[in-house]
């Protein structure tokens, strides 16, 4: 499905490529094009700038909260709120406003008490609510909201792996981004709506080298250690360059074993060494050197290990560029990252493609699925 924030053609077109012809604050239009040229220049400095990777933060290290967007609010009822949202929901006609207000200025744990609070009152579930008095983006967006993040995350992947063939972009973004402690979460709970072992099922939906090093992710057993061998990452940096530039072939199982296996203060020293060896970052030579779904995997994993907050703006980037715009990638990226990392996620967007994430969403999207987005976003950097 297709949004637009705008009127008129011309200011459809801006965001479509993604450029804002004249900031807020006033300063002068400019031609599209110049920033479109830009884009890719910007983008390979950023994935090949290693001087600064090793001391930097991750994300896979943040606590929940610190750099989020959505805070837990002070004075909390989840018995008052639940009596708001049934008003909204059971009254004529949805009251559209209190929803949105209620669910993107309360924390993921005070929904689920909000969530507790209102079967208590009404007999019925709030996602069973949203879903019958809301339609389209903005009931998908909802209940994404009223979803723990486990669960959210697990249904994601359920509905990758549903119906003929498997959506492996959800997979790979999930599985190359989430700590062990959040696959872990996922996984229990799809063994316990499912009664089976997620890797199980995964086995049957993917094959081949694919399969092996998104199995091992799945896993959630990534070293956790946050002391740094600079021998060791020397020495893997060497079998990682001896497994592809320096051969004819790929050994793809050493490539799979090291960028599966290692923490990730250890994989950020391992590519400052690999380029100091090989001239060249791992994410060119894997691009080099393998391709298909392998690929868009391990380079995830290094964009990650990398900035998961820039790999998560190009991933926004991508899912409202072009024709259309991918609103479950939207959703799950806004939803998932609001309470961790997307304070860091907007400021990257900013610095990748010279215009806001707010900026971006306003265009994009429109009315209350926008408007709950904007919510969500918690700001504008556009000047």
């Amino acid at each position: 499905m297709q949004h637009r924030g705008r009127d008129s053609p011309d200011a459809q077109l801006h965001f479509r490529f993604p450029q804002i012809l004249a900031c807020r604050c006033g300063t002068n239009a400019f031609p599209a094009h110049t920033q479109i040229q830009r884009i890719p220049a910007v983008m390979a400095s950023l994935w090949d700038d290693l001087d600064s990777l090793v001391n930097s933060p991750s994300s896979f290290s943040v606590q929940n909260g610190e750099r989020g967007t959505v805070k837990p609010t002070a004075t909390f009822d989840a018995k008052e709120d639940a009596v708001s949202l049934r008003k909204a929901i059971e009254g004529i006609g949805t009251t559209e406003k209190t929803l949105i207000d209620i669910l993107t200025h309360r924390s993921s744990a005070q929904r689920q008490l909000i969530c507790d609070a209102y079967q208590e009152a009404t007999g019925r579930t709030l996602v069973e609510d949203l879903k019958g008095d809301t339609n389209g983006d903005f009931k998908e967006l909802l209940v994404a909201l009223v979803t723990p993040p486990a669960a959210f995350d697990c249904h994601e992947v359920m509905r990758a792996m549903k119906g003929c063939g498997t959506t492996d972009s959800i997979l790979i973004e999930i599985f190359a981004s989430r700590t062990n402690e959040q696959i872990k979460a996922l996984t229990e709970v799809y063994l316990t709506e499912t009664e089976k072992k997620l890797t199980f099922d995964l086995k049957t939906e993917v094959s081949g080298d694919f399969s092996k090093a998104l199995l091992l992710l799945a896993e959630g057993k990534r070293d956790e250690s946050t002391t740094v061998d600079s021998d060791k990452a020397k020495e893997d940096a060497k079998t990682l360059y001896d497994a592809g530039e320096k051969k004819w072939g790929t050994d793809e199982s050493k490539f799979i074993d090291i960028l599966c296996h290692r923490s990730i203060p250890q994989l950020r020293q391992t590519l400052v060494e690999y380029k100091n060896i090989s001239g060249k970052s791992l994410q060119q030579s894997i691009e080099g050197e393998m391709s298909g779904e392998l690929e868009e995997l391990l380079v995830a994993v290094v964009k990650c290990v990398k900035s998961v907050p820039a790999y998560f703006a190009e991933r926004l980037y991508e899912s409202m560029k072009g024709g259309g715009t991918d609103e479950s990638t939207l959703n799950r990226i806004m939803v998932s990252r609001s309470e961790i990392d997307l304070l860091d996620i907007r400021a990257e967007f900013k610095k990748l493609y010279s215009y806001s994430l707010h900026s971006a969403i306003e265009s994009d999207c429109s009315r209350n699925y926008e408007k709950t987005l904007i919510k969500i976003c918690g700001g504008d950097d556009e000047c």
